[in-house]
Order: structure tokens, then C-alpha cells, then sequence
């Protein structure tokens, strides 16, 4: 006799909430199949927490195609926060509750960072809402308490879905525009997402990047003057230099003498946010006035989020999916699956993986050991980490030196 499925007749609805990432689809495509395998109706909610208010925005994925490698989320996404802010004080938990109850959605998987899954969390604490966070960032500042093994050495670092594949954007990205600032013999200020950690901003010293500024590095004068010295020397040594930095960098004021993010609008999200942007231009204008070297802006801005999903990112989305899958199994609600230990590409599998309470998700910044602010440089043991996740990447060179003639005496 053949048993039905465990879940038969069941319904596991999914979410994706903030900003997107190339790997949000791989996320939804992966719980689907394996919940599907279980015998849950899976269900999509469109744009986060946005499609539980009011009268409901749900969609059918059981049996329906779905593209894990397109990037995005083809439920759409936003920065909803259901609970009371000081921007939107209504409590709006009774709405989420009325529709899961008319949509008879049994279980929530919620695909998102700290603002996200932390509101599930606390549906979790207060209502009793059957739920599973899902990591997903390209900032990859979530705490995922994963562990990466250095020289016999153990250090705490992040591997989110969507870092991956914004990591190889950046480097491509930045290795396009090395050919540039070297035909022009400038310095390229280039602006990379990441409002208070710097993981993404150290890709692109896999594409040519020299230097670095990342939040977790205040830029106080002292440490301003000594950006500005190296520089000066690396530029004279290369001819040309591009200098990564993160959007939330702390970078000093010489009027105020304060320490300052440079903000492109003072709009606050749900969450309590407001949209950075804008820093690289401040430091490229002092480069080119105090250095008098040529320094012009890139901000690479949206462009880490989109595109395909890369093979790192599928095989981990997959890892986790499995993770997911158990959890259910033993009714464990209220974690996140995690991929515990930094492993290369072969080793992305489920018994890699392990759960952590969301309750303890928050926010991780680079390690120490990850960044030298002697240097301005990103470290041998970052290189170990990124290249087991992206693996080694040849900087283009054009080495021929040609012979320099002189007029004859």
C-alpha cells in the first residue's frame, strides 16, 4: 500500500522581503520542490509582508514552472514591516493573522535579512506562527554563525544566498573599469553596497582594486591623513589605482570635525533606513584637491543585485532547502538554516549545514582579521574566504612594456 505524504493537504506559503538579490528565485524554487515532495500546496506571497495586509496577495507555485537561475524574485518584494514604527505606528499583525487564517496557510517560510525574518520571528514569539527564516543578502552581514578555518585558526563568518553571485558581479564589474582608469592614468573612487559591513566591497580587489574603505574602518582624521599618504605613494607605484569603498563608510569631516555617513535621500524606509549613496564622490573630490591627482566616481549601485544566479549560490540555496525540509520534519519553527562551515563548492551540502534561533540572526561586520586598516587592504585570510566561494580569479593584465626612445644627441 502506498501512504500519502506526510503533508498531504497542507499549505506552505513563502515570502521575499527587502531588497533583492540574484539568488531569491534559487530560494523560492528550492522550498517549493522539497515541499512540494512533502505534499504541501505551496503558495507565494507577493511583495513580502505587503501581500498578507488587507484583503491578500497570494499566488499558486505547486506545479508551475519556475526559473531558480533567473535573478530576483518573481513574487515581488518590499521593505513592509506588519509591526508598529515610529513612520507607520499602526500594528497591522491582526491583517497578517486574518489571512493566514482565509488562506489556511499552515506554515511561513520568510526569505530575508535581519528586518525581514526578524518580524517573523516575532510572529513566531507572539502568535504562534509556524515559521522558517531563510538568509538571503548580498551585504552577507546576516549572523549565520558559519565557520571559516584559516591556517588553524577558526573564525566567525557570513555565507548568505545572493552574496555569491553579487561578489562575482563586483569583481567582473571592477575589472572592466581597470582598463579605464588605466588608459587615463586616474584614480577610480568606485561605490559598492554595504551600509554596515564591507563583505562585498573586498570582491573587488579580485577585479583590480588596490584599496579599500569599508564602515567597519571609521575614517577619523588620523586615519584620513594616512588614507591620503598611501595613495598618494600606491598611485605613484601604479600609474593608476581603484579604490573600493562601501556605501557606509564613516568618512571625517574636516568643517564639523565629525564622523559622517553621506546619505542619497533622508526618506526612511519601514524598517528605519534611510538610502545611502553619494560617499565616493565626497572622497574623490578631496583626493583630486589635496592630491592634485585626477579622481573620478563609480557607484556600481543596483548592479550586484541583478542578473543570473550563480552556481555557488544554486548548490547552497539547495543545501539549505534540504535544511529546510528537516525542520519541518521535526516541527523545529522558529530557526534558520545556516550553512555552518566556509567550505568550497563541492562541499555545499545539507551535512554542512546546521540552524540557528532567529532570534540570535542580527547583523555580523567583517572580523578583524579580515581587513588590515594599517593598509586599507583586505587580507590573505579574506582572499582564502571569498575564493572558496567564488573561486580564483585571474586579474586581466597588459604587460607588454614598450622600449622608450630618446632624440638622438
Amino acid at each position: 500500500m502506498i501512504r500519502n505524504k506526510p503533508f498531504e493537504g497542507k499549505v506552505l506559503a513563502i515570502l521575499s522581503g527587502g531588497g533583492d538579490t540574484p539568488a531569491i528565485n534559487s530560494s523560492i524554487e528550492s522550498v517549493r520542490n522539497r515541499a512540494s515532495i512533502l505534499g504541501f500546496k505551496v503558495y507565494g506571497i507577493r511583495q513580502g509582508w505587503k501581500g498578507l495586509l488587507g484583503d491578500g496577495d497570494v499566488v499558486n507555485l505547486t506545479n508551475q514552472p519556475y526559473n531558480g537561475y533567473y535573478g530576483g524574485t518573481a513574487i515581488r518584494s518590499s521593505r513592509t514591516n506588519p509591526f508598529p514604527t515610529k513612520n507607520n505606528p499602526e500594528d497591522r499583525t491582526g491583517q497578517i493573522m486574518q489571512n493566514l487564517k482565509r488562506y489556511k496557510i499552515d506554515i511561513l517560510v520568510t526569505i530575508g535579512g535581519d528586518d525581514t525574518n526578524g518580524a517573523a520571528k516575532r510572529l513566531f514569539e507572539q502568535e504562534g506562527v509556524p515559521v522558517i527564516g531563510f538568509p538571503k543578502t548580498i551585504d552577507n552581514d546576516l549572523r549565520t554563525q558559519s565557520i571559516h578555518s584559516y591556517q588553524g585558526k577558526d573564525i566567525e563568518a557570513v555565507i548568505c544566498p545572493g552574496y555569491a553571485s553579487a561578489a562575482n558581479g563586483i569583481a567582473n564589474f571592477t575589472s572592466i573599469i581597470k582598463t579605464n582608469i588605466e588608459s587615463h592614468s586616474r584614480i577610480m573612487v568606485m561605490e559598492v553596497m554595504g551600509r554596515d559591513a564591507g563583505w562585498l566591497t573586498g570582491s573587488a580587489s579580485f577585479g583590480g582594486s588596490k584599496m579599500s574603505l569599508v564602515p567597519e574602518c571609521e575614517m577619523t582624521k588620523q586615519r584620513k591623513d594616512r588614507f591620503f599618504d598611501l595613495v598618494y605613494e600606491r598611485y605613484k607605484e601604479e600609474g593608476s589605482l581603484i579604490i573600493a569603498v562601501s556605501e557606509g563608510v564613516r568618512w571625517y569631516n574636516d568643517k564639523t570635525g565629525e564622523l559622517e555617513v553621506v546619505y542619497a535621500s533622508n526618506e526612511l524606509d519601514e524598517y528605519g533606513h534611510a538610502l545611502l549613496g553619494g560617499v565616493s564622490g565626497r572622497i574623490a573630490s578631496e583626493i583630486t584637491s589635496k592630491l592634485k591627482i585626477q579622481a573620478r566616481t563609480q557607484i556600481t549601485g543596483y548592479y550586484p543585485r541583478g542578473g543570473r544566479c550563480c552556481e555557488f549560490d544554486r548548490r547552497l540555496t539547495s543545501a539549505l532547502s534540504d535544511k529546510v525540509m528537516d525542520l519541518i520534519l521535526r516541527e523545529d519553527y522558529g530557526n534558520m538554516p545556516v550553512l555552518s562551515k566556509v567550505v568550497s563548492f563541492d562541499e555545499v551540502e545539507e551535512y554542512n549545514c546546521g540552524q540557528i534561533d532567529m532570534s540570535s540572526i542580527g547583523n555580523k561586520p567583517l572580523p578583524l582579521e579580515y581587513f588590515n586598516e594599517k593598509s586599507f587592504t583586505f587580507s590573505d585570510s579574506y582572499k582564502d574566504f571569498l575564493t572558496k566561494i567564488i573561486g580564483k580569479r585571474e586579474i586581466p593584465q597588459f604587460n607588454t612594456k614598450f622600449p622608450k626612445i630618446y632624440p638622438a644627441e
